[in-house]
């Protein structure tokens, strides 16, 4: 008798959005190992033999074990550094961080199926990437540049007559009086004399008019498409900025946007994506971005969508890539 399937999920302690996963998994009996790389090397173990061609082995913890040849499915969300003894010296630690990162994420590199492989996030992250690819598969994309050229971001602000800057990036800029978010924001010609554009790379974008977004949402195969439709100034330049004043409502994904967005999450190795568009007056569905480890428990709050169940399903290993 084969083993039972479990499902490895990598995130930190504290994750609502990961809960809703473990509840589903729980619902449907289906034996699952949480763990943060925070806890490696103090709290958790690992032995593993290279067996024909195969990694064998486990991770142990004092109260838990999982046998690495029962995985299922890998969940990767958040999961933070790893913690070393105290005894060790600063030097040490940046030694031991290299052979933990080189042997034990590469052994976690080797598990499949990922929903997302890390890497894969790595490199969906980088917005010139996943905007090429978009355009490749036949996404509308609005007009963009990248540039720490002053004078060309206010030639490109000037050709496209309305453009907004958005960050590449990154959780806010950290100071003394805490975090501050950097969202997206409208842009003039006169706003490119800043001269700090030319200390870091930055993103402009034509403005594409907005009858309202949409975050989609995709679960091999799945699309779970909610409207977005802002109620203030702020909500209706950038959502995330006044969530108090949005609402929303589930819609269905067209025909004609369906095979685009499996074709680009299929060129950037995603099994998930939360995907942004901008639906114009006359229905033209606008591509943004794509965040391959994006939130969507808020989503699935507020709209009922079971995104929670379908990437159970998908880590349990009983989902169809090209089902709807």
């Amino acid at each position: 008798m084969s083993a039972t399937r479990s499902v490895l999920i990598l995130t930190h302690q504290f994750d609502p959005t990961v809960d809703k996963v473990v509840e589903e998994l729980n619902n449907r009996e289906v034996p699952l190992f949480r763990l943060d790389t925070s806890e490696f090397p103090e709290k958790l173990s690992v032995g593993a033999e290279l067996t024909n061609g195969q990694w064998s082995g486990r991770m142990r913890t004092a109260r838990r074990c999982l046998d690495l040849s029962t995985v299922s499915g890998i969940y990767y969300r958040r999961p933070t550094n790893f913690e070393f003894h105290r005894d060790l010296s600063e030097n040490e630690r940046r030694w031991s961080a290299v052979q933990a990162r080189m042997g034990f994420g590469g052994l976690l590199a080797t598990l499949e199926p990922w929903l997302n492989h890390p890497h894969h996030i790595g490199y969906a992250e980088y917005k010139p990437v996943q905007l090429r690819a978009a355009v490749a598969c036949g996404l509308q994309v609005p007009r963009t540049l990248v540039t720490n050229e002053p004078e060309t971001a206010r030639a490109f602000v000037v050709d496209v007559g309305r453009a907004i800057y958005k960050p590449f990036g990154g959780s806010g800029v950290y100071d003394d009086d805490g975090v501050r978010q950097v969202f997206c924001s409208a842009v003039g010609p006169d706003d490119c004399s800043n001269p700090n554009i030319a200390r870091t790379m930055h993103l402009f974008q034509e403005w594409v008019p907005k009858e309202y977004e949409v975050r989609l949402t995709v679960v091999d195969r799945q699309f779970f498409a909610a409207r977005i439709d802002g109620q203030s100034d702020e909500a209706r330049m950038d959502w995330r900025t006044d969530y108090d004043n949005v609402t929303y409502q589930t819609v269905e994904t067209p025909d004609f946007v369906r095979p685009r967005v499996a074709a680009l999450l299929d060129k950037l190795g995603l099994r998930f994506g939360a995907l942004d568009f901008v639906v114009a007056p006359g229905g033209e569905w606008w591509f943004l971005e794509c965040n391959p480890n994006g939130q969507w428990a808020w989503i699935e709050d507020e709209t009922g969508l079971p995104i929670a169940g379908a990437l159970a399903v998908a880590l349990e290993g009983g989902s169809k890539r090209d089902g709807h």
